[in-house]
């Protein structure tokens, strides 16, 4: 399995009482999967989603990236292993506003000192903003910057990506298209998807679909 979790649990402790958020989570997604997370509102999906990006660690449980437990690992390592193994997107496109389409799209690349510009070229070409490549954030749609979005996250050809909500902020038509670009990119490169929404119209053709409430996943029939 690209990604999985075996009982995963968070826990946040506040002055006069501890909130559980999740219980025993269990899942599994393979290389070439999409699994879409649905919920209600404080339900815990974005809590879910940084566990599995180990942007935070859980209060019991385990995660694998690869088959590679990343429970014992320095923040440091773990940082260098996300890297390379993980795609992250957001609501917000968080791109660098001082770089322009290319560089926001090497941005791992850079980090690493290397940047393979054949591969820049083939994502823009595939988000459809080949002719946009030397533009700055600022002159591009919503829509486009996270398209831009897109491509950064699969420029490392990472085994899997988290997406948390990466259209949120777009209108239907807008949302449709970074949705259907973000799934065939992924298939195409075998890469693992889990992404959460709260869209239930929008989570189509998914390989499997569940549903968070009460801090438990629950599998839905998929929405073919």
């Amino acid at each position: 399995m690209s990604l999985s979790c075996r009982d995963l649990h968070r826990t946040f402790q506040t002055s006069s009482q501890s909130i559980q958020v999740l219980k025993g989570i269990d899942l599994e997604v393979g290389a070439g999967e999409v699994v879409a997370i649905l919920g209600p509102s404080g339900s815990g999906k974005s809590t879910l989603l940084n566990l599995l990006a180990g942007l935070d660690k859980p209060s019991e449980g385990e995660i694998f990236w690869d088959g590679e437990a990343i429970g014992a690992k320095t923040s440091h390592e773990l940082a260098a292993l996300r890297l390379k193994k993980v795609g992250l997107i957001f609501q917000d496109h968080y791109l660098l506003e001082d770089l322009n389409v290319i560089e926001n799209v090497s941005l791992s690349g850079r980090l690493r000192r290397t940047v393979d510009k054949e591969r820049v070229t083939a994502l823009l070409g595939a988000v459809g903003l080949g002719q946009r490549s030397d533009f700055m954030p600022k002159k591009l749609s919503g829509g486009e910057r996270q398209r831009v979005a897109v491509a950064r996250a699969l420029y490392a050809k990472p085994s899997i990506i988290l997406a948390d909500e990466p259209t949120g902020s777009l209108d239907r038509v807008n949302a449709r298209a970074v949705y259907e670009i973000l799934v065939d990119l992924a298939r195409s490169e075998n890469s693992a998807v889990v992404m959460v929404t709260h869209d239930e119209g929008l989570v189509k053709n998914v390989d499997k679909r569940f549903y968070l409430e009460d801090g438990r996943l629950q599998e839905q029939h998929p929405v073919l």
